[in-house]
């Protein structure tokens, strides 16, 4: 990283810093990325090791207490498994799935955008049109098709959302890529016959990295809600690897007979690392792009 893209960091940084809203909800991610990190260590149980757990610990309400004198902070479900546990072991599975396959969507669409750009009119027509054809079909729809093929699993679930991700970076580095071929820097670096793959790592990648950053704070938390959609309706991660939508899947056949902590806590833990990474990529949108906000 040179001193001038330094200096942009560090402006970009200090910008950001001056929302206490926004630092509040990068606080609130941060710490839900450590909890799931530390998940083992910070769990009060492993909620799928058996010899663990009891079932007649099941369905005890938050605050209640095991057979043993054991407090259940957030309550038990119907095999008696801890919730906190519970939602801290699905969390790690949410956050990998969405982290991960945002960054491959990432990767991948950014590399695409980038050639579409720099490849000249027939090779950008037709990588275009092929993220037009992505982009007019509905994500969901998309993603069920693929895992009724593949089945469950979440390296099946993560491919899914690569596929039906790729496109919205791909669209987005091609048009911050576009903008920078017109620069002089980029007809100089022609000019001197400095080689294709050079230009667009060197020189194309580092100018389109904002918008792209913008996007991926965006999409990560977008992964996040469709893996739980995905897993909510059955067909996403395995029941022995549960995460958040799992989770609240399990808990919402109880929900009206009164055991409403088994699918609220953890529907309440996805809806605020959801809206915490929202909170974070609106500010940074914001701060790149202040044209189209109103503070």
């Amino acid at each position: 990283m040179n001193t001038l893209q330094t200096r942009s960091f560090n402006r970009l940084i200090g910008a950001y810093c001056r929302s206490p809203f926004a630092i509040f909800a990068f606080a609130v991610a941060l710490l839900f990325v450590l909890a799931a990190v530390f998940s083992p260590l910070v769990a009060p149980q492993n909620p799928y090791d058996l010899s663990g757990i009891s079932i007649f610990d099941g369905l005890l309400p938050p605050g209640g207490q095991s057979m043993d004198g054991k407090t259940f902070l957030l309550g038990t479900d119907d095999q008696g498994r801890d919730m906190l546990s519970a939602i801290l072991y699905g969390l790690r599975v949410s956050l990998l799935v969405g982290i991960v396959a945002a960054s491959l969507a990432a990767i991948i669409g950014t590399m695409i955008g980038l050639l579409a750009a720099y490849s000249g009119r027939k090779v950008d027509n037709a990588i275009m049109r092929l993220v037009d054809l992505q982009l007019s079909f509905p994500t969901i729809l998309v993603a069920l098709m693929i895992l009724a093929f593949l089945g469950k699993g979440v390296g099946n679930v993560i491919l899914a959302l690569v596929i039906v991700e790729w496109a919205a970076f791909a669209r987005t580095a091609r048009a911050a890529a576009m903008v920078e071929t017109r620069k002089d820097y980029i007809a100089a670096a022609k000019t001197m016959r400095i080689p294709g793959w050079k230009i667009v790592l060197r020189h194309l990648l580092p100018n389109c990295l904002p918008p792209l950053i913008v996007i991926s704070t965006m999409l990560v938390s977008r992964a996040i809600s469709l893996e739980a959609t995905l897993s909510f309706l059955g067909v996403g991660v395995p029941i022995t690897r549960p995460s958040l939508g799992l989770l609240i899947s399990n808990g919402y056949e109880y929900v009206f007979a009164g055991q409403y902590w088994i699918g609220l806590f953890p529907g309440v833990a996805l809806l605020l690392i959801v809206l915490s990474i929202n909170v974070v990529g609106d500010r940074l949108r914001a701060i790149i792009n202040p044209g189209n906000d109103d503070d």
